[in-house]
């Protein structure tokens, strides 16, 4: 476990990894302080300190570091990927990660009592559609949009590292929760016995419980060894066909559709292609040799787990 008593910064703390991060780290001994694009009110003693940030300019930021040295930043800030992918909404997804990221590198790097340890958020999607190839942190970034993005992202960090704050890049892959993210937007056409996999189902899911990444997140904070780009997923990826014949048995309810790989294709923007559609079979090499034990390693009693209860914070 990382050393208590740390001041940790976090973005993106009103989503689903952030707040349960948020509570982990706080339960944990952590002093967490919210770094949000505003802050609607004041923050009562029982509950995190906020700071405001203008994610386009980082004089505020800047202010807060000087007056305020943090130990860790965990920044998970970025606009929704499932949403209509039009050219306004694309240029969003893109800017809230890598322009955010860029200015909250600058000023980490140029602050007088630097943070030790940055975890920046990235995705899988930086890997793009690779079919059944085996992809690992040392495999090449994908092309199409997300590709692109998350390669940018991660090269955003790179003013932090280069004054001398270890950086970590989370790729981190489709998150399962009830509380939120992907498996909640499946969950009411899953428990009305109208789940379907997607197209011909052959495209590789890789998938990280939410406790799991919780404690990945821990686990990088409390190994300095472990820095660049780390894959946060499980060490068993499944095909889109499996993942939903899974759901469907943990639910106890019939999965026979199938939503026809042409109807993907036409969403907007390339959504389905890139969303939906693309394959990528990630495996955890960086935190499986670092010793990192995975308490959900398999889908079904993930699932089990994840569903039977909330999801716990710490």
């Amino acid at each position: 476990m990382p050393q208590s008593n740390q001041h940790i910064l976090i973005s993106g703390a009103s989503g689903l990894i952030g707040s349960a991060a948020t509570s982990t780290l706080s339960h944990a001994g952590h002093r967490v302080t919210r770094l949000v694009r505003q802050s609607n009110s004041a923050p009562s003693s029982a509950s995190p300190q906020t700071v405001s940030w203008d994610t386009d300019h980082d004089a505020s930021l800047r202010a807060f570091l000087a007056a305020s040295p943090v130990d860790t930043v965990i920044h998970l800030a970025g606009a929704p990927i499932f949403s209509l992918w039009t050219a306004a909404h694309k240029k969003k997804i893109h800017d809230s990660r890598v322009i955010g990221t860029q200015h909250l590198a600058a000023a980490l790097a140029t602050a007088a009592q630097k943070p030790r340890l940055m975890v920046c958020a990235s995705a899988i999607g930086f890997y793009g559609n690779r079919g059944s190839e085996v992809l690992t942190e040392e495999s090449p970034p994908g092309t199409g949009f997300l590709a692109h993005t998350c390669a940018e992202w991660e090269a955003a960090t790179q003013p932090a590292s280069a004054a001398g704050i270890r950086v970590v890049n989370l790729r981190i892959g489709i998150v399962l929760a009830r509380e939120g993210g992907a498996l909640q937007q499946m969950l009411p056409s899953f428990n009305l016995g109208l789940g379907a996999q997607l197209g011909r189902g052959t495209q590789w899911m890789s998938w990280i419980a939410l406790p799991d990444l919780l404690h990945a997140i821990q686990f990088v904070m409390a190994h300095p060894e472990v820095q660049g780009p780390v894959n946060a997923v499980a060490p068993q990826p499944v095909t889109n066909r499996d993942f939903t014949s899974t759901l469907a048995k943990v639910l106890k309810r019939p999965a026979f559709l199938a939503v026809p790989e042409f109807l993907l294709r036409m969403a907007p923007g390339g959504m389905g292609e890139e969303a939906l559609l693309a394959s990528a079979r990630v495996l955890p090499d960086r935190l499986t040799h670092a010793g990192f034990p995975f308490e959900h390693p398999h889908l079904e009693p993930a699932l089990r787990s994840v569903l039977a209860k909330k999801s716990p914070a710490a």
